[in-house]
């Protein structure tokens, strides 16, 4: 089965993290969509309709048996519905379309409880909760968990607690009593750390000793992590190691966060946060009272960064120095508060593979592609 995530034409709203990806690469809960598919569907292949200078990595599909809307997180009810389809049907929530095969002419109800749907980029963080829930209820029911180690504190139910393979949970304490802890393969939470779910730590995912975590959070494949953490969804392979609080953040790939930078969250007056937008090139207020920081792919900062609530961080900038940067940095931007220039394109590939050579990891000719492309956009 050839399956197509659809983008719906909403790539700009989740930016600056999608300008690197399209919206069913996003990790939210413990997968991304396309690894929601592939976990209900291990045999499907998967594809994207997405912006055309993402392809060249994200490749498209034109004889795709199924057409699935991105922005719509799927569980067991959504994927059964949508396998049950005949030809030239489209299954529908209210408004919403989920899932369509060929003409998508004759609708059907979708009957289930109101799925869980990405409709704004603050969303990844605000709806966390709901998406591990559901990612864990899905892996607990078809895989064993291992023990934790009698060297832990563990408030709450064991079965809220899951532990992939090869796993390191040492001198910790786990409090499942708001939500469930998943702790993928390979993963450690090394001792002293202090953890509150929902969480997701994913494969090969670090918490440094003496974090401080809050739900519902996300650390994405191969990120480092410490310090204090509050409801922040990390993409994989970004590095916040040291001290300093981050919360109510979204943070793309391969970034890096330099000791004892802090985020402001919450406006001084409590009112609901502006935040740049990248459909409409202007500040669009929200309907959220706390937000933190959003960094695009690549990204980093000095020691003692602060940032202002809300603030928007795009692809391969790098921000040091004393005082606030602008609330929003662009793409290829190099400095601070005082003055930003534009970080050269070839010097920007340099400083990304010497992090990622640390990895034995290098940029591939299909993303050096796309970020020439944001590059030239800018």
């Amino acid at each position: 089965m050839k399956i197509k995530l659809d983008d719906n034409g909403l790539i700009l709203r989740f930016a600056p993290l999608t300008l690197t990806r399209p919206i069913g690469d996003l990790r939210f809960g413990i997968f991304t969509n396309q690894e929601r598919w592939k976990f209900y569907l291990p045999e499907a292949e998967i594809y994207f309709e997405t912006a055309k200078y993402l392809q060249t990595k994200f490749p498209d599909c034109l004889d795709a048996d199924l057409i699935v809307n991105a922005c719509i997180i799927p569980d067991e009810e959504i994927i059964a519905a949508t396998i049950n389809l005949e030809d030239d049907e489209v299954l529908v929530y209210e408004d919403i379309w989920l899932a369509k095969k060929g003409s998508a002419l004759k609708k059907v109800i979708f009957k289930g409880e109101k799925p869980l749907i990405l409709e704004n980029r603050w969303d990844i963080f605000e709806k966390n909760h709901l998406a591990i829930q559901n990612d864990f209820s899905g892996i607990s029911q078809v895989k064993q968990s291992q023990q934790l180690s009698e060297t832990n504190i563990l408030i709450g139910s064991p079965d809220f607690l899951f532990i992939e393979e090869g796993a390191k949970i040492e001198g910790a304490i786990l409090n499942t009593t708001q939500g469930p802890i998943y702790i993928g393969k390979g993963a450690e939470i090394m001792e002293g750390s202090m953890v509150r779910g929902p969480l997701a730590l994913c494969e090969e995912a670090t918490l440094k000793m003496g974090a401080k975590v809050y739900g519902a959070t996300t650390i994405g494949p191969h990120c480092k992590v410490g310090g204090e953490i509050s409801n922040v969804v990390f993409q994989a392979f970004s590095n916040k190691g040291h001290d300093g609080f981050l919360g109510n953040s979204l943070i793309g790939e391969w970034c890096n966060l330099g000791a004892d930078t802090n985020t402001s969250n919450l406006k001084n007056n409590y009112s609901m946060v502006s935040t740049y937008s990248y459909e409409t090139q202007n500040e669009q207020k929200t309907n959220v009272q706390f937000m933190g920081l959003t960094m695009g792919d690549h990204s980093k900062c000095g020691i003692n960064t602060m940032f202002n609530t809300a603030s928007v961080v795009g692809v391969f900038s790098n921000i040091f120095g004393s005082g606030f940067p602008k609330k929003f940095v662009s793409s290829f931007q190099w400095g601070g508060a005082e003055e930003m220039e534009v970080f050269q394109f070839e010097k920007a590939l340099i400083a990304a593979n010497n992090m990622m050579e640390r990895r034995d990891l290098k940029l591939s000719d299909p993303e050096i592609q796309i970020l020439r492309h944001i590059y030239d956009q800018n």
